[in-house]
């Protein structure tokens, strides 16, 4: 564990300790006791519960208001399940006031906002956080998550996303934590952890919402809201894998999704919601429909009872479903089951007892320092070293005199939180720019140029939704943007070293934000290529949500550093890598792609008759490569790493049993530094075609030059199993196996063994 995590965990269970005796003495906070989730709901009229169905806007939506009325009204009369989309704490206690002074039976609302990765203090996005390969940093990232939302006022957070992502052109890669279902799974339960904590009610926690189930990361063509087509195999060996993990980690609400799963919508889905969700995974919180999704369904052209709790903001519920009650279409006890979870959620976060936010404790809590150094390793940890040609990093402060920084994105603030984290309440923001001036002060001259802007014009989209503060950069005149492009390279021109941070802005990636290229907007490929023609040092900064095309710079620019959406802390950890105070140790959680026309891109795929490299078959495409460029699991250091001894504990085993693998890692450079270490496996023959790789261990550690540790994995029939779309059921098979160790998933060093029956 850092130094950094360890003091922040120390000073975490401080605060924590003074917040809850802080709550035990404030009787102005308490409104009613505790009730029983069942005498409560029998206390209850039909309008009553399907209020309690029903997910509220928190600003006017014309539509809504039109179908149902004013939500306010709504409240007072019946009451609320939850209100979205706000997040002033102000608003949260009138509104609250409202549900719990006036209604009838005083049930308190339960206030959901997208807390993706912080709500003050925003951590890397969620691609960025899997980048680290640390769970125990998710888990601490999503607890400072937790506790400055809930003391604003937000008890459940729409996160985490567990969709896997095999296509860059989604938009909402970013998002999620890449294409593997064993590293998604770890990050889902720290995810889970984090947010919810071990202690039901903990008032500095908030509720957890695995979303989007399921499949939704799968769409055709990586086109956001199209059509997702997944056989029932890979449902289960991959896309359901994080979230039976969240499940299994207790995750109090599952969100269903948008899009068409087989010909079926997701959210109506009888076999996700009813067959798998709750007989198959015995699951017993709720579900809530993603935004608009139950209405959406008249779109579908599609009608089925199939499991979802909650209707987000359409108010297709409060409409339609009294009236089906009564004609007899929906049993009572129907209704009564999908309410019952809902209560039992409210009382469980202990909103009965404390319904209202204390605005006086908010800055204590949103400002706490820790959190700011939280949110800066957590930076440091998640930079990806994608290529460092010659050492040309980390920079020297007492052998340069001039930098330029260079770049539409350098000087970014709301752009490095991604779309998520600009728009719950996020405190200040340290640019590249100015994390660069912050580390080098006086002793180097920094200087600034823009270059040519980097455009998307807002979609309809987001026009008509005030929460989501997204801005384009301003229209040039090509004679603006040809003067902005000439005084960049005449910058690099009189400097030492160029850095160039380019990428996408924030409307460039996230929710309706998929791509058909990956290529450089606005000029930036022009621009780079030009700085680098100047003959000085290039250091290239990425900002993005996604994979780009990168493959010129892969072969042109000695160093590239992959920094993703840093958050808050952004300027000052990159910074912190690029001049050597922390060493890069970021691996990918996804294949890097040379262009889109590889897409999709993953490492686990099957061998299928001709494997690429069988004598005579070099490429799945004639006039182009269909490997990466940078491998899954990809990422370089400061330092290097050996990699041997890998030894299984039985060369033959029965079926059952769990075996050891252990594999020796040395530090063999001259710099402290975080290995990566991944294990490997492939099973040879079986009932169905196996993957040619699939991660089944890894683990982050820290080795100073010169030492080795031996590393030990354990492979038993959780990471034996596999979904047999032959046999329909879930087997470990009696079958030779491959295992390999290193620092991605090209690993060389190898050994087998075999299970026998």
């Amino acid at each position: 564990m850092s130094d950094s995590l360890r003091k922040y965990r120390l000073s975490l269970i401080s605060s924590l300790i003074a917040f809850l005796l802080f709550q035990l003495s404030s009787p102005n906070l308490v409104a009613q006791a505790r009730p029983d989730a069942k005498n409560l709901l029998k206390q209850m009229t039909i309008e009553e519960k399907v209020a309690q169905l029903s997910q509220l806007p928190g600003f006017p939506i014309p539509e809504f208001i039109q179908q149902v009325g004013n939500p306010e009204a709504v409240i007072r009369h019946f009451g609320a399940g939850s209100v979205l989309w706000v997040s002033d704490p102000k608003q949260i206690n009138r509104i609250q006031h409202i549900a719990v002074d006036e209604s009838r039976l005083h049930i308190p609302i339960l206030f959901g906002l997208d807390v993706i990765h912080g709500y003050h203090t925003i951590f890397p996005a969620p691609i960025a956080m899997a980048s680290s390969w640390d769970p125990k940093l998710v888990e601490s990232a999503q607890t400072v998550a937790a506790r400055e939302a809930r003391a604003a006022g937000i008890a459940w957070t729409f996160a985490p996303m567990l969709d896997i992502a095999r296509d860059a052109r989604w938009g909402r890669m970013v998002e999620g934590a890449g294409e593997d279902p064993y590293l998604g799974s770890a990050i889902a339960r720290a995810q889970v952890l984090g947010f919810q904590g071990t202690q039901p009610g903990a008032l500095d926690r908030v509720l957890a919402c695995a979303k989007h189930f399921a499949g939704y990361g799968a769409a055709d063509g990586g086109r956001d809201y199209d059509s997702s087509y997944i056989p029932e195999e890979q449902m289960w060996n991959t896309y359901l894998v994080p979230f039976k993990a969240a499940a299994d980690a207790g995750v109090g609400s599952f969100m269903s999704a948008y899009m068409d799963l087989n010909d079926v919508p997701a959210s109506g889905n009888r076999w996700l919601l009813h067959d798998v969700l709750r007989d198959t995974w015995k699951y017993n919180g709720f579900v809530v429909s993603d935004a608009n999704a139950v209405h959406s369904l008249i779109t579908h052209g599609y009608a089925f009872t199939a499991g979802v709790n909650m209707d987000m903001a359409s108010g297709t519920y409060l409409k339609y479903l009294i009236a089906e009650v009564k004609q007899g279409h929906i049993a009572m006890k129907q209704i009564d089951d999908m309410v019952l979870p809902i209560l039992e959620a409210k009382i469980k976060l202990g909103l009965f007892e404390h319904p209202y936010v204390d605005e006086a404790r908010i800055p204590q809590v949103l400002n706490a320092p820790e959190h700011q150094e939280l949110a800066r390793t957590a930076v440091q940890r998640s930079v990806v070293l994608l290529r460092n040609e010659q050492n040309a990093l980390p920079l020297s402060k007492s052998q340069i005199k001039s930098i330029a920084v260079i770049g539409p994105l350098a000087d970014a603030e709301a752009d490095l939180l991604d779309m998520w984290g600009a728009m719950t309440k996020p405190g200040p923001t340290v640019s590249i720019l100015q994390g660069i001036k912050n580390k080098v002060g006086d002793s180097v001259q920094v200087e600034f140029a823009h270059g040519p802007n980097i455009r998307r014009d807002i979609p309809s989209f987001f026009e008509n939704i005030p929460f989501v503060p997204v801005k384009e950069q301003p229209k040039q005149s090509p004679e603006d943007a040809k003067k902005a492009f000439d005084d960049a390279v005449d910058l690099a021109k009189r400097s030492d070293i160029a850095i160039v941070v380019l990428g996408e802005i924030a409307l460039m990636s996230g929710e309706a934000a998929s791509r058909s290229s990956l290529k450089l907007s606005g000029g930036q490929e022009e621009l780079l290529e030009a700085v680098a023609a100047t003959g000085k040092p290039v250091v290239l900064v990425l900002v993005n949500g996604r994979p780009l095309d990168i493959s010129w710079a892969a072969e042109h620019v000695p160093a590239i550093l992959e920094t993703w959406y840093s958050g808050s802390q952004a300027g000052n950890g990159i910074a912190d890598i690029l001049f050597g105070d922390a060493n890069p140790a970021g691996h990918l959680p996804v294949s890097w792609p040379h262009n889109s026309a590889e897409l999709p891109l993953y490492y686990n795929h099957t061998l299928t008759q001709a494997p690429e490299d069988a004598p005579g078959f070099t490429s799945r495409y004639w006039d182009a490569l269909s490997t990466p460029l940078y491998p899954f699991g990809y990422g370089l250091s400061y330092t290097t790493f050996s990699y041997d001894n890998l030894k299984v504990s039985q060369s033959e085993a029965k079926v059952g049993s769990t075996l050891d693998v252990a594999v020796d890692v040395a530090n063999t450079g001259n710099r402290a530094g975080d290995a990566v270490v991944q294990l490997y496996i492939h099973q040879r023959a079986g009932s169905a075609s196996r993957p040619v790789r699939q991660l089944k261990g890894f683990q982050r550690l820290t080795l100073q030059p010169g030492s080795k540790q031996t590393i030990h994995f354990k492979l038993g029939p959780d990471e034996l199993q596999f979904w047999s779309p032959a046999l329909k059921k879930w087997v470990v098979e009696p079958e030779a196996f491959d295992i390999w160790a290193g620092d991605n998933s090209q690993a060389k060093l190898h050994t087998e063994f075999r299970l026998t029956q």
